[in-house]
């Protein structure tokens, strides 16, 4: 018994014990967890799955920006990201207005080409190494800027959305109605409408994709946003349960991820992405939304 939780003490929590860029990682992986895969939900539910994963790529430029300028300074890579990444949304929601094309078809075109204008730069300036840092980033690299870096934007987050959340329960699912009601609080107050809580909503979305890009990559942030959302959706039908266990699944795919790449020596952005992967293959399988639950219910009323 000793020597199983020896074993055990040496998979599971040595590596946190011992090493403080473990911790360090851990901390930061958590806070992007309890962030980033709430964002996700809001952007299933509001079809905009998509919309992430093409934010993800649009900030690369200003990151790119950042590095010429101030080498590995966080603080200004963060601030060339969210930039790049407010005028690309920006730009898309501007191009939808004054075209017939639709905004998602106008994202596409400009974070593709956000995405070439961020690794040429990258290549004019750097080396092959800086380029798949920023790309798919290195968890177990975060240094005590980039903690503080991720926390405070996660910190940030969560009350955000504490606030917003009335505003933006009711722009996603009834934006018709909270384009016609007042503004609560004060009689005959303005009203904002459905684009204000979109636009404040893509802000988060792109701070949290900025401050995943140094644990994760610009390419790998939106994975730990997305995937858990997803999967949640297979699990509950109420918003606040999916809320809840987005961030788990997020949480138990970031401390997996690490000490496999621990163990194996593998990177550590993909690895974590790896494990949020195999929890939403299992929630295919046994989720009460997955398929072995539907079939067997399906079995038993043909029976």
């Amino acid at each position: 018994m000793t020597t199983e939780l020896a074993l055990l003490w040496e998979l599971l929590v040595a590596p946190f014990a011992e090493f403080a860029f473990m911790r360090r990682a851990l901390v930061a992986t958590l806070a992007l967890a309890l962030s980033a895969a709430p964002l996700g939900v809001f952007l299933t539910l509001r079809r905009m799955s998509l919309f992430g994963d093409a934010l993800s790529h649009a900030v690369l430029p200003g990151v790119a920006l950042g590095y010429m300028v101030a080498g590995l300074s966080i603080s200004a890579m963060a601030l060339g990201g969210v930039l790049a990444g407010v005028l690309v949304a920006g730009l898309a929601g501007l191009v939808s207005r004054l075209t017939p094309l639709k905004e998602d078809a106008s994202l596409a075109a400009l974070y593709l080409m956000a995405l070439a204008l961020g690794v040429t730069l990258i290549s004019l300036q750097g080396t092959k190494l800086d380029l798949l840092h920023l790309l798919f980033g290195s968890a177990l690299g975060v240094d005590n800027d980039g903690l503080w870096l991720v926390a405070s934007v996660s910190t940030c987050t969560v009350l955000a959305l504490a606030l917003m959340y009335r505003g933006l329960v009711l722009e996603t699912f009834d934006p018709v109605f909270l384009n016609t009601s007042r503004q609560p609080g004060r009689g005959g107050a303005r009203r904002w409408g459905s684009w204000f809580w979109q636009q404040l909503f893509l802000l988060l979305v792109v701070v949290n994709l900025v401050a995943g890009f140094q644990t994760l990559g610009t390419l790998m942030a939106v994975g730990l946003m997305m995937i858990p959302a997803v999967s949640s959706r297979l699990w509950h039908d109420t918003l606040p349960a999916q809320l809840l266990n987005a961030s788990v699944q997020a949480a138990l795919a970031g401390i997996a991820g690490l000490l496999l790449s621990y163990h194996l020596d593998t990177p550590s952005g993909p690895t974590i992405i790896g494990c949020a992967g195999a929890l939403y293959a299992s929630s295919l399988l046994f989720a009460p939304g997955g398929w072995l639950p539907r079939w067997w219910n399906t079995s038993h009323r043909v029976a």
